[in-house]
C-alpha cells in the first residue's frame, strides 16, 4: 500500500480517537459541586443546565467527527479528489482557473456537507439553551457574505500562489511567504473598516458615565484610540465579548451590546484594561510574528512536497497539479499544525494571565475584574472545571478558576 496513504489514513483516525478521549475525559471531569466563589452567580439550575451544554456538545462532535472522517477517507479511497480533478481540467481553462475550479468545487461541497449540522448547532442546540438570535435569513445572508469574501479574498490569494509556484522555482516557497505576509498586514489593517462591517453594524458608543471612563482610563494609559463602538453581537447571539481592532492611532474599542448590558461601568473598564494590556505588553506584535514564522515554515515544508508523484498516487490521481499538492499537503501537515497550535496555546495562555495582571495593576479594581470573569462564564454556560489535557491541547484562555486565583495572587502581591 501507498505509504503516504497509510500516513494520511494514520493522521485522520488518530485525530478522531485523540479527539474521542479527550472529549470522554472532558465530560467525566465535571464536577456536580459549585465551585467556592461562585454562589450568587450560578444558582444549582444554571450550574446543572452549564454542564448539560457541555455534554450535548461534545455529543454532537462526537456525532459530526463519525460522519466527516469517515466520509474523508471514503472520498479518498474512491478516487474523489481525481473525479474532480478531471472535471475541472474539462474546461481547458488553463492551471490557474482550472487551480480555482479544482478548489471552488472541494470547498463549496465541503460546505453544503457541514451546512446541517451548522443549522442543528445553531438553531436547535444554541436555540435550547438561549444563546441564538440568528435568524434563518441572516444564517443565509452571511453564508453568501463568506462565500463572497472567498471568491475576492480567497481567489485572489490562492491565484497568486499557484502562479509564483509555476513561474520562480525553487524559491517559489519564500515568494509565496512574502507575498502572504504582506497581504496579512493589509488585511489586518482594512478588516475593522471594510470586512467586519459587512457582518455587523458598528456605532459610535454615546455620551455618558461608561465611554468616560474608558476614554480617562485609556488617556491615563497614554493609549491613543479612534473611539469606542459598540457592535451588534445580539443579531447573533446572546453570548459577549469584547476586543481591539486596529493599529496605532486607528485602534477602536469595541464592545459587545450584550456585554454593555450585562455588566457595570467599573467591570467593563477592567475588561478593557485586559485588552489593553496585550498592547502593552506586545502581545498582539509577538503573535504575528510568531503567525507569519509559521507561515514560513509551512511554505518552506510544502515544497518538499509539492508535485510529489507518490503523493498524488495516494489519492489515485492521474495527473500531477500544484493546485492539488496545496489541498494534499494540508493532510500531511496537520500534525504539524496540531504541535504548533499547542505551543500556541500555551503561550496564549501565559499572555492571558499577563493581561490579567496589567489590568489589576493600572486598574487596581480586582474585585470588579473577578465579577466580570464570573458574569462571562455564567452567561456563556463556560466549563469551569475542564480537564488538564482537554486545556493543554486546545485552551488557548486559562480555566476561569485558575484565572480568578491568579488575579487574587496579584492582589495580594501589590499590597
Amino acid at each position: 500500500m501507498n505509504v503516504f496513504l497509510i500516513i494520511i489514513l494514520f493522521i485522520l483516525i488518530g485525530d478522531y480517537a485523540l479527539g474521542l478521549v479527550v472529549d470522554a475525559l472532558n465530560v467525566k471531569h465535571l464536577k456536580t459541586d459549585l465551585p467556592t466563589g461562585f454562589a450568587g452567580y450560578y444558582d444549582e439550575e444554571k450550574y446543572r443546565k452549564s454542564q448539560e451544554y457541555l455534554k450535548e456538545n461534545t455529543r454532537f462532535g462526537l456525532i459530526t467527527g463519525s460522519i466527516s472522517t469517515p466520509a474523508v477517507i471514503a472520498f479518498i479511497l474512491l478516487g474523489g479528489f481525481n473525479w474532480v480533478d478531471q472535471w475541472s481540467r474539462s474546461f481547458h481553462w488553463g492551471p490557474i482557473a482550472t487551480g480555482l475550479i479544482f478548489a471552488a468545487i472541494l470547498l463549496f461541497g465541503s460546505q453544503i456537507l457541514s451546512l446541517p449540522f451548522s443549522v442543528y448547532s445553531t438553531f436547535v442546540i444554541e436555540e435550547k439553551y438561549g444563546f441564538n438570535k440568528t435568524t434563518p435569513g441572516t444564517f443565509v445572508l452571511d453564508i453568501l457574505k463568506g462565500w463572497l469574501l472567498a471568491i475576492v479574498i480567497g481567489a485572489s490569494v490562492f491565484s497568486a500562489i499557484l502562479w509564483f509556484f509555476e513561474q520562480t522555482g525553487p524559491m517559489a516557497w519564500a515568494y509565496c511567504w512574502g507575498a502572504l505576509t504582506v497581504i496579512q498586514v493589509f488585511l489586518m489593517f482594512i478588516a475593522p473598516v471594510v470586512i467586519m462591517p459587512i457582518f455587523n453594524k458598528f456605532v459610535p458608543l454615546e455620551e455618558g458615565e461608561l465611554k468616560s471612563a474608558i476614554e480617562d482610563y485609556a488617556k491615563k494609559q497614554r493609549f491613543k484610540i479612534k473611539g469606542v463602538f459598540s457592535m451588534d453581537g445580539s443579531k447573533r447571539s446572546t453570548k459577549a465579548n469584547a476586543f481591539f481592532t486596529g493599529f496605532g492611532r486607528f485602534r477602536r474599542i469595541v464592545l459587545f451590546d450584550t456585554l454593555i448590558s450585562k455588566h457595570t461601568t467599573e467591570e467593563l473598564v477592567s475588561i478593557l484594561a485586559h485588552e489593553m494590556g496585550h498592547y502593552k505588553k506586545k502581545h498582539i506584535l509577538k503573535s504575528i510574528i510568531i503567525s507569519i514564522l509559521s507561515t514560513g515554515l509551512m511554505f518552506y515544508i510544502l515544497s518538499i512536497f509539492m508535485n510529489n508523484p507518490a503523493l498524488f498516487a495516494a489519492f489515485q490521481m492521474e495527473h500531477i497539479s500544484i493546485y492539488a499538492s496545496l489541498f494534499f499537503f494540508g493532510f500531511l501537515y496537520a500534525p504539524i499544525e496540531m504541535i504548533l497550535s499547542i505551543f500556541g496555546n500555551m503561550l496564549s495562555r501565559h499572555h492571558e494571565y499577563e493581561a490579567d495582571a496589567w489590568a489589576v495593576r493600572t486598574y487596581q479594581r480586582p474585585q470588579s475584574m473577578i465579577a466580570a470573569l464570573k458574569k462571562l462564564s455564567v452567561d456563556n454556560l463556560s466549563n469551569l472545571t475542564p480537564h488538564p489535557l482537554k486545556v493543554f491541547l486546545s485552551y488557548s484562555h486559562p480555566p476561569v478558576l485558575d484565572r480568578i486565583r491568579a488575579i487574587q495572587g496579584f492582589r495580594r502581591s501589590a499590597r
